[in-house]
């Protein structure tokens, strides 16, 4: 969902990209049920599974929390927004995620712009 928010809000300022540690065979259908009725955006159209080794150089590594440990990443700057995983819950539990990553999206965007994340 985080890749999809910011590919939205913040494709004039900075790329995004998601990624795991595990492989895994397919988006979770309730992200892509989520943003594409929030959002109007098909995951699968635009996206697919990576890995963390999968993604490019990166400036700044968010980690979403959701209760796992994450691994370390190069960057120039790191932060962890702490959420918590939808995965198993209600519809509106993944909307209301999406939400707070839509918020942080735009904060980052505002933090970056404004040169407070170099």
């Amino acid at each position: 969902m985080a890749e999809a928010i910011g590919r939205l809000y913040g494709k004039d300022v900075f790329d995004s990209y998601s990624a795991g540690t595990e492989t895994k065979f397919e988006i979770n259908k309730d992200a892509v049920r989520t943003i594409k009725k929030v959002y109007s955006i098909d995951i699968n159209a635009v996206q697919h599974v990576k890995l963390i080794n999968d993604l490019p150089e990166i400036d700044i590594v968010i980690k979403m929390g959701c209760n796992v440990e994450c691994p370390f990443l190069p960057s120039k700057c790191e932060e962890d927004w702490g959420l918590e995983d939808p995965t198993g819950k209600s519809d509106e539990e993944f909307i209301k995620t999406a939400e707070i990553i839509e918020e942080k999206v735009k904060n980052l965007i505002k933090k970056i712009i404004s040169k407070e994340i170099k």
